[in-house]
């Protein structure tokens, strides 16, 4: 877990569901704790859902470098229906590892951590693995760990005073491609988006009718987007899921997916938060 918090930051997220788990955490540089689920090593079993008639387990890695709040998450997360603990890394190099080894849906991800941090393990992981979403639980809201865990490719930033609810809500989101910032967050990022210039304009409404964007905004990279893709990407800014995107543009829900990735490339962002960010910071001007 983040080392050295603030006076007053206890360790809360989590961690009084487990208080009476007593074994000691694994020294530093070990494998991680037991976790529920497949043997280290396993590859997801695709079959085990569908064989059910229910929709596959969200597979879940867990990084925290202290061990009480690491189990405290994964005993409290691990009993959520749907939600399945493949395991626990107490630093950002075994998460690195573990994420090659067992192939999570999501890493929950702290910060502040021995060997390699959670910024780091988190470029690592959405570098080598693209489809894998991290959501960030820490006790940090500094304007440059949030703006260094986003550009990292983080799909969601939680504070450790969220509500279990909210952090279980998170990980479903982030495992359907959704990117969620806490309120506090979402503030911390307008006030730094109104910090790097003036007021923002309003943006013209683009044509439905794919073709190419005359924005100005929108020069200056690799590709041109259309008019299109500038459209969904004013919704993503918006917050607006792929399936709400979907339901106002009255296209498939597949199809939004693969505007977003292609606006993605175009905007070299790692996540759907950094795309919003991206686009709210070209409508100062």
């Amino acid at each position: 877990m983040d080392s050295d918090p603030a006076p007053g930051d206890a360790p809360d997220a989590g961690a009084s569901g487990p208080a009476s788990d007593a074994r000691s955490g694994p020294p530093t540089g070990s494998l991680p704790d037991a976790a529920a689920g497949p043997s280290t090593g396993s590859p997801p079993d695709a079959a085990a859902g569908a064989s059910s008639g229910s929709p596959p387990a969200i597979r879940v890695l867990v990084v925290d470098d202290q061990p009480l709040i690491r189990r405290g998450l994964a005993l409290t997360l691990g009993v959520e229906p749907g939600i399945e603990i493949v395991g626990q890394a107490a630093d950002g190099q075994e998460a690195i590892e573990l994420a090659r080894l067992l192939r999570p849906d999501v890493v929950l991800m702290d910060l502040k951590m021995p060997r390699v941090s959670g910024v780091a393990a988190t470029r690592a992981i959405t570098g080598e693995h693209p489809a894998m979403q991290v959501v960030v639980l820490t006790t940090y809201d500094t304007d440059e760990l949030v703006f260094d865990a986003i550009r990292a490719g983080a799909q969601a930033y939680l504070l450790k005073d969220a509500e279990e609810a909210e952090i279980v809500e998170t990980i479903r989101a982030a495992s359907r491609g959704e990117s969620r910032l806490q309120p506090q967050i979402a503030r911390r990022v307008m006030e730094e988006l109104r910090r790097a210039g003036s007021a923002p304009r309003v943006a013209p409404s683009p044509s439905p009718l794919p073709g190419p964007v005359d924005e100005p905004a929108w020069a200056g990279y690799d590709e041109p987007m259309t008019a299109r893709e500038a459209q969904i990407l004013e919704l993503i800014a918006e917050g607006l899921s792929n399936r709400d995107i979907a339901r106002r543009m009255s296209l498939a829900e597949g199809t939004v997916k693969n505007y977003t990735s292609r606006i993605m490339d175009k905007l070299h962002a790692r996540s759907r938060t950094e795309l919003a960010v991206k686009a709210l910071r070209r409508r100062q001007g």
